[in-house]
């Protein structure tokens, strides 16, 4: 169903190499990513109250090296609906041939895409040698692109993004339960997927409707959600409440270490939010289309729903939103931390 070896060529060829710089100003940049890195865990722990057991080192990338570490877990998290899609047709082995190089490309474009834009990871589903959970990843060349872009100091914007990073490895692996019920909403929501006639057709139908109507200015839906029956969508408002949760809680973090660690942090906050308003209309669309507008708004949404509590019951009254699944926000009580702190601390 999809050409794992065509996605992975056709990432590398298109991902490009980010700014051009000198092979020591490269060096450095790499060298003083993994020393930040190692570093923001200390301000992370203290200022969240979450403890968590020492990391491994944080892995430094290039754009295609990122795009072969998500092809990765995209095939783990793709195979079951994939065994889904294929079971019970009929096409032949040349038919197959075609559509999975064509779903093999059409994979490793939109990585490609998301490989000039992404600054930091931390991937939860990866199982490392030594059995680490998870794995953290830094795309140089596209933090030095925006610090440079920004005009902030170079320093700083690297600690900024480690922290907001190293933040998400924390909420992960100080959070016992936090992966398997990720991961089982995915799960679930794979299980969920409805690969009939009929479902296809009308996603074909819905999904050419809001193309035409995002080019003109007219609609904000995402591919993504079309496709998406009634469990589905139920399945997606969970998910959207705990990522909104997680970014949120990670741009607090990031930004109220403060001064002590990242000294130019507002000026880097103001211009980094201007940043992404200022992009060209065809970025917008794209986008609109993959549903990265709606990832911003997690991450502003997300952000005010960790202030506002801990407005209300301070620090140790949010972290009960870790003790167990139940106390994890709705997408409802996301816009709406009272609701939450009612629920839980009533």
């Amino acid at each position: 169903m999809i050409d794992w070896d065509v996605a992975r060529r056709t990432a590398g060829r298109f991902s490009g190499t980010g700014p051009e710089i000198g092979e020591a100003e490269a060096a450095e940049a790499v060298a003083q990513l993994r020393e930040l890195a190692d570093e923001a865990g200390g301000p992370v722990r203290e200022y969240t109250g979450l403890v968590a057991d020492d990391p491994g080192p944080a892995l430094v990338v290039d754009r295609r090296r990122w795009t072969e570490a998500n092809l990765a877990t995209f095939e783990s998290l793709m195979d079951p609906v994939v065994d889904k899609l294929t079971a019970g047709r009929g096409a032949g082995p040349v038919g197959r041939a075609v559509g999975s190089r064509i779903s093999g490309a059409e994979v490793g474009g939109l990585l490609a895409f998301m490989s000039s834009r992404v600054l930091g990871q931390f991937d939860p589903f990866w199982d490392g040698p030594a059995g680490e959970p998870g794995r953290l990843l830094l795309v140089a060349p596209n933090i030095v692109q925006v610090e440079q872009k920004l005009g902030v100091d170079p320093r700083d914007f690297r600690a900024w993004v480690c922290l907001h990073e190293e933040t998400h490895r924390v909420q992960f692996t100080a959070v016992p339960w936090m992966r398997g019920h990720v991961r089982s909403l995915l799960d679930r929501f794979i299980e969920a997927t409805d690969v009939g006639s009929e479902a296809m057709n009308r996603f074909l139908g819905d999904a050419t409707d809001a193309v035409i109507k995002s080019v003109k200015g007219e609609g904000d839906v995402s591919l993504g959600s079309l496709f998406q029956n009634e469990e589905q969508r139920e399945l997606v408002a969970q998910v959207t409440g705990v990522m909104s949760l997680l970014e949120g809680h990670a741009d607090v973090v990031m930004d109220g270490v403060g001064p002590e660690v990242v000294p130019s942090v507002a000026t880097i906050r103001r211009r980094f939010d201007q940043r992404r308003q200022g992009q060209g209309a065809l970025d917008r669309l794209l986008r609109r289309l993959l549903g990265l507008e709606a990832k911003m708004r997690q991450y502003r949404d997300g952000a005010a729903f960790v202030r506002g509590v801990e407005k209300q019951v301070g620090l140790e009254g949010f972290n009960a939103v870790w003790a167990e699944p139940a106390n994890l926000p709705t997408a409802a009580e996301i816009l709406d931390p009272d609701a939450w702190v009612r629920r839980v601390h009533a």
